[in-house]
C-alpha cells in the first residue's frame, strides 16, 4: 500500500505517518497540489491520497482526473470542523478522518483500499477453473490475457494475479486503453518530456515507468490504434521504452497483463490488431465466463454486495427472500457482475422489510431483470439496435449542429488541448479556433484551453 500524504494535517503528520507505516504502508510527503503532482508525475504513484482539508479537495481531484490518475482520497481535518468535512466529501473524497488521527480508522481505511481492489468472491465451478489457472500462472513472469463480456470481472482477476506473484510488493497500475484518446494515449503509457507537445509543461513518467517493478494492466487493449501496437510490441520485447520527445530509451522490468472483451483473432483478421502483438500477449489466456453461465455465483456475490451496501451505508443487513433469490438466478445478465453490484445497491437502499423483496431488485421501471438482455439476441440485431440508438441522437439536427456537438465533445475527451483536437478532427488548428469563436459568440459553452497551451485570443 503506497499512501501520499498533502497537507500538514494541523501538526498531526508525523503521527499519521508513523501510524500508516505500522501497518505496512509506505508514505510519501507533499505540502500541496502542485508537489503532490509532481510525485505522481514522477512515477513514485500512490494507492490512496490522504488531504488536509484546508487544501481544496474540489481543486485537488479535479486536477487529477485532468492528468487522468486515477486514485481515492480521504481527507483528513480537526474533528469539530463539520463544514469541511461535509464540503469535502461533496468534492469527492472517499471518507473523512477526524485529527487527531485514530490508529483504528486509519488501519480501516487502509484495510478498505486494499480489500476494495482485491475481491475475489466465487462458488461456481466454471469460476474456479479459471481462478486455478490463474494462481498456477501468477508465480511466473509470462504476459498474461484475460478475456471475457464487459463486466465479468477481468480486472479483478487481474489484482488476484498480481498479489499472488513475486511482484506483490510492487506496483499495481491499470491503464484503460478506451478511455483516454488516442492521442494522448502515447504519453500516458510511455510518459514525455517537457515541450514534446503543446501543453506538456514538464516532464511525464509514464505507466510503464510508474509499474516499474510490478505489474501493467492494459485493459481494453483492443481499443488502441494500430500505430501505437508497434510501439507496444518493441517494449514488450526489449523491455525499453522511449518517452514522447525523449533522446534515450528508458529500461523497465514489468509483467503485463491486457484484458479485452472483444476477439482478438478476429480483429487480427480484420487488420484492426496486430498479429504478433497478439501471440506476445498470449501466452497464458484467462477466459472469464459471463455471469449467467456460472449460476452458482450469482447468489454469492449478491450477498456480498447486499452486505457490503448495507455497511457503506449505515443500514441493517437484510437477507434475500426466496422469490428474490429466483429473480436472480433467472435473469441473463447482460451487464454481468457490474449490472448485479448496481441492482443490489438500489436493492439495499430500496428494501423496506425484514429481507430484500422482489420489488427492491427489479429494474426501476418494474420491469423484470435482463428483459431486454443483449445475449438473447443476434450480431445482426444487435447492430441494428445500436445503430437506430445513435440515428435517434441525431435526427432533428441540422449538419451544423452535428459539427458542433461533434467538435465540443472531441475537444472534451482532449481536456481542452486544440492541437490534439484538430489532429483527431482532421482540420486545422486556425479552423477549429474559428469554430470555437463562433460557438462563444453563439453562447455555447467551449472547455477552457488545456494547462499550458497559448491562447488564441481571449475566451479561447
Amino acid at each position: 500500500m503506497r499512501l501520499l500524504i498533502v497537507g500538514s494535517l494541523k501538526g498531526q503528520l508525523h503521527a499519521a505517518t508513523k501510524i500508516a507505516m505500522d501497518r505496512g504502508a509506505s508514505v510519501t510527503h507533499a505540502l500541496d497540489i502542485e508537489q503532490a503532482l509532481k510525485v505522481l508525475r514522477s512515477g513514485k504513484g500512490a494507492d490512496l491520497l490522504m488531504a488536509d482539508v484546508v487544501i481544496d479537495i474540489g481543486e485537488l481531484i479535479a486536477k487529477l482526473e485532468q492528468e487522468h490518475i486515477a486514485l481515492p482520497v480521504v481527507a483528513c481535518g480537526v474533528d469539530n470542523d463539520t463544514r469541511a468535512a461535509v464540503a469535502a466529501i461533496q468534492a469527492g473524497a472517499k471518507e473523512y478522518i477526524p485529527l487527531p488521527p485514530d490508529p483504528d480508522m486509519i488501519a480501516a481505511v487502509l484495510a478498505a483500499v486494499t480489500d476494495d481492489r482485491c475481491d475475489l468472491i466465487y462458488r461456481d465451478e466454471a469460476m474456479a477453473r479459471v481462478v486455478e489457472l490463474a494462481s498456477r500462472v501468477a508465480t511466473s513472469n509470462a504476459s498474461i490475457l484475460i478475456t471475457g463480456e464487459s463486466g465479468t470481472g477481468k480486472e479483478v482477476i487481474a489484482r488476484y494475479v498480481h498479489q499472488r506473484s513475486p511482484r506483490t510488493a510492487k506496483p499495481f497500475i491499470s491503464i484503460n486503453c478506451a478511455a483516454i484518446p488516442e492521442a494522448l494515449l502515447e504519453s500516458e503509457l510511455f510518459g514525455h518530456e517537457k515541450g514534446a507537445f503543446t501543453g506538456a509543461v514538464a516532464r511525464r513518467v509514464g505507466k510503464f515507468e510508474e509499474a516499474n517493478g510490478g505489474t501493467l494492466l492494459l485493459d481494453e487493449i483492443s481499443e488502441m490504434d494500430v500505430r501505437l501496437q508497434a510501439k507496444l510490441l518493441r517494449a514488450l520485447q526489449e523491455r525499453i521504452i522511449d518517452r514522447v520527445g525523449g533522446t534515450r530509451p528508458v529500461a523497465v522490468d514489468i509483467r503485463v497483463i491486457a484484458t479485452s472483451n472483444r476477439n482478438l483473432a478476429e480483429e487480427v483478421r480484420k487488420g484492426t490488431f496486430r498479429e504478433d502483438l497478439l501471440y506476445r500477449l498470449n501466452v497464458v489466456n484467462l477466459k472469464v465466463p459471463p455471469l449467467r453461465e456460472r449460476p452458482a455465483d450469482i447468489i454469492e456475490l449478491a450477498n456480498h454486495f447486499a452486505r457490503r451496501f448495507a455497511e457503506s451505508n449505515g443500514l441493517p443487513e437484510r437477507p434475500l427472500s426466496a422469490e428474490a433469490r429466483r429473480e436472480l438466478l433467472a435473469a441473463r445478465w447482460p451487464g454481468n457482475v457490474r449490472e448485479l453490484e448496481n441492482t443490489m445497491h438500489r436493492a439495499v437502499l430500496l428494501a423496506v422489510d425484514g429481507e430484500i423483496g422482489i420489488d427492491a431488485i427489479r429494474n426501476p421501471d418494474g420491469g423484470k431483470l435482463g428483459i431486454q438482455a443483449a445475449g438473447d439476441r443476434g450480431p445482426a440485431a444487435q447492430a441494428a439496435m445500436a445503430a437506430e440508438a445513435a440515428t435517434r441522437t441525431l435526427v432533428g439536427q441540422t449538419v451544423e449542429e452535428v459539427e458542433r456537438r461533434l467538435i465540443l465533445d472531441t475537444l472534451g475527451h482532449c481536456l481542452g488541448n486544440r492541437t490534439h483536437a484538430a489532429n483527431i478532427l482532421g482540420i486545422s488548428i486556425r479552423t477549429l479556433r474559428n469554430k470555437l469563436a463562433q460557438y462563444g459568440q453563439e453562447g455555447h459553452a467551449v472547455p477552457p484551453p488545456y494547462q499550458g497551451e497559448p491562447r488564441a485570443a481571449p475566451g479561447f
